[in-house]
C-alpha cells in the first residue's frame, strides 16, 4: 500500500463508492456502528453508501427496530444493527458508564437510584413508545422530581442498561420503547474474546487503513483491549507502516475504481469522526471549518476523499444547499457536486 492509496482505500471500505448492495441495516452493521447525535445527518451518513435509499425508507427500518439509536462505545448517540446491539453494549457499557460517573456524582445518579428510574420506564413502556418529556412526567409522577439534565443521563443509563432504545417518531418527535420489545434478547452470556473480535473486525474491515489509535478513539476500549481486539484479528488483515504509522486493512481491500468521486458527507459522518489522525482526509489549514469546536463536525465536501468544501441547507426559498469551497473548484468538478446535490435531493424524496 502506498501512502496515496489511502483515500482510495477507506472510501471503498466506508462503502462511499456506490457499490453497496443490501438493507440499511446491513450497511450498519457493516460499519460496526455509525455516529448518530444529529439524526437527519445520521440517516443521510446510511443513505450516501446506499445507491437509491430514501430517508423514509431508512425512518422505516429504525422505527422496526432493524437499527437501534442509542448511547453506547462513547458516551454518544450511535446507530448500531438489530443483530450487533446486544455484544456490543456488553463490550462497552462500563467504559461508558466510567465516563459517566462524574456527572452521575453531581446529578446525585446512584445505583439504586438508577435502578428504581429503570423500573418505572420499563412500567411506563411496556407495549408503548414515549417522547423524553412524557417520561420525565411519568417520573415526577413516581414522586422523583427531575430536571431537564437529569433526566437526560436517566434515560442514558436506560440505554447502556438494556431498557430502552429509540421507539417509533411521533410526527417529528423522537421516542423511546423497550429494546427488548424491539430486539428480544437470546442470551444473557457472552464471551468477551469474540466481542473483541467482532469489534476490530467490524472497525478495520470497514474503516481501515486505520491505525491502533483510530481504533481505540472510535471504539472507546482501553488500550490494552484495543491490542487484544487486534490480536485477535490475525492474519485476515494486513499491517503496513507508513511515516512511522502502522495501518491495518483487510486482505480484501480494494481501491476505489474511479476517481472525481464526490461525497456531500454528513456531519459527524464516520469518514472523518471516526479516526484520531484525520491527515489524510482534512488538511490542518482547513481543520477549523470543519471541527468547528470539539466534537462538532460541520458536513463537509469530499473530492476522492479529500475535504475540499462544506455544505449546508440553504436559508433561500427554492434552494436546497449552500455550498463553500476552500479554494478555487474547476467546472467539472462544480458539476459533480452539483450532481451529488441531485443525488441528496432524491433521498429526501
Amino acid at each position: 500500500m502506498k501512502a496515496e492509496e489511502i483515500l482510495s482505500l477507506r472510501l471503498s471500505n466506508h462503502q462511499l463508492d456506490g457499490s453497496f448492495v443490501g438493507e440499511a441495516y446491513e450497511l450498519v452493521s457493516w460499519m460496526g456502528a455509525i455516529q448518530a447525535q444529529d439524526y437527519n445527518m445520521a440517516k443521510w451518513g446510511i443513505g450516501i453508501r446506499i445507491p437509491e435509499i430514501t430517508d423514509q425508507k431508512i425512518e422505516g427500518a429504525l422505527n422496526k427496530g432493524d437499527i437501534l439509536r442509542l448511547h453506547i462505545l462513547r458516551p454518544t448517540w450511535h446507530f448500531v444493527s438489530k443483530d450487533d446491539i446486544y455484544w456490543m453494549l456488553y463490550l462497552s457499557v462500563s467504559r461508558v458508564k466510567t465516563a459517566m460517573r462524574s456527572y452521575d456524582k453531581d446529578l446525585g445518579l446512584t445505583e439504586p437510584f438508577i435502578a428504581r428510574t429503570n423500573s418505572i420506564i420499563e412500567k411506563a413502556l411496556q407495549g408503548n413508545s414515549l417522547t423524553r418529556q412524557e417520561l420525565k412526567d411519568v417520573i415526577n409522577r413516581a414522586g422523583i422530581d427531575v430536571d431537564n439534565r437529569t433526566v437526560n443521563h436517566i434515560m442514558m443509563h436506560a440505554e447502556l442498561d438494556g431498557v430502552v432504545c429509540n421507539g417509533e417518531m411521533k410526527g417529528k418527535k423522537q421516542t423511546y420503547a423497550l429494546l427488548q420489545e424491539k430486539v428480544p434478547k437470546m442470551t444473557n452470556q457472552f464471551d468477551r474474546d469474540e466481542c473483541l473480535y467482532k469489534l476490530a473486525f467490524k472497525y478495520f474491515r470497514s474503516h481501515g487503513p486505520a491505525t491502533l489509535h483510530d481504533f481505540i478513539w472510535w471504539s472507546g476500549l482501553t488500550t490494552a483491549e484495543a491490542r487484544q481486539g487486534i490480536a485477535l484479528i490475525g492474519s485476515d488483515f494486513i499491517h503496513e507502516t507508513i511515516n512511522d504509522q502502522t495501518y491495518i486493512f483487510h486482505r480484501n481491500s480494494k481501491l476505489v475504481s474511479s476517481d472525481n468521486l464526490i461525497n456531500l458527507l454528513p456531519a459527524f459522518d464516520e469518514f472523518t469522526v471516526s479516526y484520531k489522525d484525520r491527515k489524510e482526509s482534512l488538511h490542518i489549514d482547513h481543520h477549523h471549518k470543519i471541527i468547528t469546536s470539539p466534537g462538532i463536525f460541520r458536513p463537509a465536501i469530499s473530492l476522492d476523499g479529500k475535504v475540499i468544501g462544506t455544505w449546508k441547507k440553504s436559508s433561500k426559498k427554492n434552494e436546497t444547499l449552500d455550498t463553500e469551497f476552500f479554494y478555487a473548484s474547476s467546472k467539472k468538478t462544480q458539476n459533480l457536486v452539483t450532481k451529488a446535490i441531485e443525488g441528496y435531493k432524491k433521498h429526501l424524496l
